[in-house]
């Protein structure tokens, strides 16, 4: 084991750093950070109505397996990038390596925004269903103010994934492993509960029926639907498939990392495409009362409390809440190191406390300073439009989120590309293929991006007789800022001192063991 560890030390130092993070994590534990992250428990349920709304059925049995086969793709050109440049940085680092700072910059800021927008949005999530299942236990607590009551609930479980984080820096992994076992059992629970508990189940062929209810078009064919509705339905599976870059910046943690680090990316998204989609089948076949859900705007849990009795329908929510809590203390794990891996560099205001490590090398400062920007972020989960309980402008989040994480990982896939057979591949490589997969994972983020910046209702189409600011998309304007924000600072000021990676280990000093 201990040449194992000074073989990480050494390919660490070789990229300019010394071993600071404790190394204690084993490649399943690297690979159930992502798995955790992607959660199967969190994103199929509480993202479900995106697709139910957007095309239907079709857009989730057929739309999973297809946009998960991209998402794989480009799960297969980060894990190449990964296995030659394991470092906390990950994604910003690959970038500013095979680039300019420029490119770095970019990556770096977009990729440490998107973090913490999953962050907060998967935290937002787990309090919106443990909001659900505590109010199946007091009628009191049902009747009050549903978005008070989610966002005190969000705030608490912030906390708690900040003080885990902090003060169980060698429990992390434990639970990371756990995490892993609790959304296959879970999952496996709740398949078993929706096969075996409704007294009737839809046909194979509801599987392919087609719904309307985005509000756009005339209805369930023509160009509008096919071009617009049903694509906005496939962002269910873009955004549940996502933050699988927490292999890389957990990487610096990991034994063996230029491999088990590549290999835990991958696989994270393999087996939570399959799962995801036996999960996601057994909704739609326990989805007998189709008004029933329509009405509650495509919410999952009316199919759960239409086709199953009082005590079932609960324990499905208790699974998926407790599964979006493991999920929501991986992604503070992941942004945290991304934030210290960043600040490292100097790219960050306050970069000397940010990049501070404590006694136990766990960088308590950044976990702090990224679990509060989160919260920051989620106030406008506060308000909702009048007669609703749907903080749209807390959607504009869950959008910065997905993007920032995507157009991150554009940026080094297509310097990869352009390096060509310049590039020193680490010991997990795509070899030739590198070419034709990475083409597909940039046309694929491209049209995606393109897609979550469209308005999701016609009442938040500027020009529209129904126009309104609160059925706005918000994702274009502040994803817009960011990037304006982003460039300004660029032009103006860090382009003349900031110069990428830091070298914070001498060229020719040899690393040590780390116990």
């Amino acid at each position: 084991m201990a040449q194992t560890l000074d073989d990480d030390a050494r390919r660490l130092a070789e990229l300019g750093y010394k071993q600071e993070l404790a190394r204690t994590w084993s490649g399943f534990s690297n690979f159930a950070i992502s798995f955790s992250i992607i959660s199967i428990l969190a994103g199929c349920f509480t993202t479900f109505s995106q697709a139910w709304n957007n095309g239907g059925p079709l857009a989730i049995s057929v739309g999973w397996p297809l946009i998960s086969a991209f998402i794989l793709i480009i799960g297969f050109c980060l894990a190449e990038l990964v296995s030659a440049y394991p470092t906390a940085g990950g994604i910003y680092w690959w970038a500013a390596k095979l680039g300019r700072p420029i490119h770095g910059w970019f990556t770096g800021w977009l990729n440490l925004i998107g973090l913490i927008g999953v962050t907060a949005s998967v935290d937002y999530g787990c309090a919106t269903f443990l909001n659900i299942t505590i109010g199946r236990f007091s009628d009191g607590w049902a009747r009050g103010d549903a978005l008070r009551q989610t966002f005190l609930l969000f705030a608490i479980v912030l906390v708690l994934h900040a003080l885990i984080n902090i003060f169980s820096h060698r429990l992390i992994s434990i639970l990371q492993n756990v995490s892993v076992w609790w959304h296959v059992f879970g999952a496996a629970a709740v398949v078993l509960i929706l096969i075996f508990g409704p007294s009737e189940h839809q046909s194979v062929g509801f599987l392919f029926e087609r719904f309307n209810n985005s509000g756009f078009g005339s209805g369930d064919s023509g160009p509008t639907f096919w071009l617009y509705v049903l694509p906005l339905g496939f962002l269910l599976t873009q955004y549940t498939i996502t933050g699988f870059d927490a292999c890389a910046h957990v990487s610096e943690e990991t034994h063996g990392a230029a491999r088990t680090a590549a290999q835990g990316l991958w696989k994270s998204i393999f087996y939570s495409a399959i799962g995801g989609w036996i999960l996601l089948l057994s909704f739609l076949f326990a989805a007998t009362d189709v008004d029933a859900v329509n009405k509650e705007g495509g919410f999952v849990g009316a199919i759960f409390t239409s086709s199953l009795s009082s005590t079932l329908a609960t324990v499905i929510f208790g699974i998926s809440t407790i599964g979006q809590f493991f999920c929501g203390m991986s992604c503070v794990t992941s942004m945290s190191r991304m934030a210290y891996a960043f600040s490292r560099d100097g790219a960050v205001p306050g970069w000397r406390l940010w990049s501070r490590v404590d006694r136990n090398r766990t960088p308590v400062n950044a976990i702090i300073a990224g679990c509060a920007v989160a919260l920051l972020i989620t106030l406008p989960a506060l308000y909702a439009p009048e007669g609703t309980t749907t903080p749209v402008a807390f959607l504009a989040v869950v959008s910065i989120a997905v993007i920032g994480l995507y157009l991150a990982f554009i940026i080094p896939i297509w310097l990869r590309l352009r390096a060509g057979d310049g590039f020193q591949p680490g010991p997990w490589t795509l070899g030739r293929k590198y070419k034709v997969l990475g083409w597909i994972s940039v046309i694929e983020i491209a049209v995606i991006s393109v897609y979550f910046v469209l308005p999701i209702a016609p009442a938040g189409v500027p020009g529209n007789e129904d126009f309104t600011w609160t059925s706005v998309n918000y994702a274009p304007i502040a994803v817009g800022a960011v990037l304006l924000g982003i460039a300004l600072w660029w032009t103006l000021s860090a382009r003349r001192w900031f110069t990428g990676p830091r070298r914070t280990v001498d060229e020719m000093e040899e690393p040590k063991p780390v116990a």
